[in-house]
């Protein structure tokens, strides 16, 4: 089985020290990625830390397919405690990070313990240097990527760099690279403000070999010749579709559509965006670099879940309005969809959908925790309550667009997955829009046949999410590809797929997590039934945990 290789780098930020140390072992089980993080996540934290205390720690971890020329795979994997959700999490961001970070010759990055000042981590494959930066306190992403590449030469695309919302433990901050990507959701930026570090930089020449099959080239070569209309709009394609279909939450959550969708469509980013955007060696380019000519605000994006949360789910029908939403995000380090969320849990308060100014007002004063914002940046979860209005959320995690009332697979999906609401995490939905073939779609309604097809979808995406493979690629690596290029059978990869979300399901049991929290802030039918079913085919018990001797014995599918 193909992965990663190289020593865990492990930096103690209180003693300022940092040693490598061989995992070969967890390699070969654990592939990389988030398989990786996850384990020694799982291994080294204690079950009880604070998110935001010095005994969490973050990983940093690529894999196989980041020593590949392929399309799909200029990403890498975050794993932390989560400050908004209080359970284990990985994110994962694209950009041109991953092949500098390949370059140090680790295999994976360690933080522990919390510095006693504002640091930035210089990683390269000779030292690993402490740098005191006060002088970039609350600094934007921007100002800190160009006092990077002014005093050390290095462009944003060998940071990861939090903003004042890191700083200010923000419960749904973000970790931003190559400037505008981001370590997105469960607010890992926190985890790194809270233990002062500002930014890492990973530099060197000493990538590790790894044997990847010359389908890497046939896959590349179709990604670049495809006619895919995320080429030309990303994400935002879906936003007039899902309309459509009654799956796009609008005015928080209270509508299933918006009567103002066509205003911040996949049309309207299209005629913002000014040039082509990718990924480090992908040739698919679905980013989106836009202009407003007429304000000259520039941005990359919105894809589709941002211009859900600050566009319908917030009243907002003008696509400026939400470029500017999504650019104070990228500035600020901030998720856009919890971030949005929140917002419209707000505007939904103080009857002021459709006000931008107010929004953007918001999202800087959530990012300094200023006034009002002081009790936004702690997420809808913990501030619904206060503003009178309903907690959509799962397990902390604001939801994201593909509304499971209309898609139920998604929605039971959004109530499985140990990240909380994440549409990612399963990736239902193009089943059930579809987005899929006829043979292997689902009908919207119900939940016959889908707790198992759930299950493979978690186990795959985490295996996606270890190789590192774009999820994407869905249409250019089916199964067949997918095991080849990991040299291993499908069922393996789908038994070890099992494994990390049993990995993260212990983990969260261990820290209160169980059957009550695999809830929806709406009814579907037969859901119990359901969710019963997806229980047991994973082999856990019916409360939703996970035994220790189920740990090493995770199904892969029914």
């Amino acid at each position: 089985m193909n992965h990663v290789h190289g020593p865990l780098c492990s930096i103690d930020l209180e003693d300022r020290t940092s040693s490598a140390e061989d995992v070969d072992d967890v390699l070969e089980s654990f592939i990389g990625g988030r398989a990786l993080g996850t384990k020694l996540a799982h291994d080294r934290i204690p079950f009880d830390a604070d998110p935001l205390g010095a005994d969490n720690r973050l990983y940093f971890a690529t894999g196989p397919l980041q020593h590949s020329t392929m399309s799909f795979t200029g990403r890498m994997s975050a794993t932390a405690v989560s400050p908004l959700t209080e359970g284990l999490l990985s994110s994962n961001a694209g950009g041109f990070l991953s092949r500098n970070f390949t370059g140090t010759g680790y295999s994976a990055l360690e933080v522990t313990g919390a510095s006693d000042e504002l640091v930035i981590v210089h990683v390269t494959d000779e030292s690993v240097e402490f740098e005191a930066v006060p002088e970039l306190e609350e600094a934007t992403v921007p100002e800190t990527c160009e006092y990077i590449e002014d005093e050390h030469g290095l462009e944003s695309e060998h940071t990861v760099v939090v903003g004042p919302a890191g700083e200010n433990e923000v419960r749904f901050a973000s970790i931003m690279t190559s400037e505008e990507r981001a370590f997105g959701r469960g607010g890992l930026g926190a985890v790194l403000g809270s233990k002062n570090v500002k930014a890492i930089t990973f530099d060197g020449d000493s990538t590790r070999e790894v044997e990847i099959p010359p389908l890497q080239m046939e896959i590349h070569g179709e990604a670049a010749q495809s006619d895919h209309i995320m080429k030309r709009q990303g994400t935002s394609s879906m936003t007039e579709f899902a309309n459509t279909v009654e799956a796009l939450p609008t005015r928080y959550f209270s509508e299933l559509s918006f009567e103002g969708a066509e205003g911040v469509s996949g049309d309207r980013v299209e005629e913002k965006k000014y040039k082509k955007g990718t990924c480090s060696a992908c040739a698919f380019a679905c980013k989106l670099p836009t202009r407003d000519e007429e304000s000259g605000l520039e941005t990359e994006g919105p894809e589709y879940e941002t211009v859900m949360a600050f566009g319908p789910n917030s009243g907002v029908d003008d696509i400026v309005d939400v470029m500017q939403s999504n650019k104070l995000c990228d500035e600020l380090g901030l998720d856009t969809i919890s971030c949005g969320d929140t917002v419209a849990a707000y505007l939904a308060s103080e009857a002021e959908f459709g006000n931008a100014d107010l929004i953007h007002e918001l999202v800087e004063k959530i990012a300094y925790r200023e006034d009002v914002g002081d009790d936004l940046a702690e997420g809808v979860d913990r501030v619904h309550d206060d503003l009178g209005v309903e907690n959509w959320s799962v397990k902390g995690l604001e939801f994201p667009a593909h509304d499971g009332r209309a898609l139920n697979g998604q929605g039971l999906a959004f109530a499985t997955s140990n990240r909380g609401a994440d549409h990612m995490y399963a990736e239902f939905y193009p089943y059930e829009y579809p987005l899929v073939d006829s043979e292997r779609a689902f009908e919207k309604e119900g939940l016959e046949d889908k707790p198992p097809k759930v299950v493979e979808l978690e186990n795959v995406n985490a295996i996606k999410d270890s190789a590192v493979l774009c999820k994407f690629s869905r249409d250019f690596v089916d199964e067949d590809r997918l095991s080849t290029l990991l040299d291993a059978d499908y069922e393996e990869l789908l038994e070890i797929g099992g494994r990390v979300v049993a990995l993260e399901r212990h983990f969260n049991n261990q820290r209160g997590f169980d059957r009550e929290d695999d809830a929806l802030p709406y009814e579907l039918p037969d859901f119990d039934a359901a969710l019963s079913e997806y229980y047991e085919v994973r082999g856990w018990n019916d409360d939703g945990t996970v035994a220790d001797d189920q740990l090493s014995a995770a199904p892969a599918d029914d």
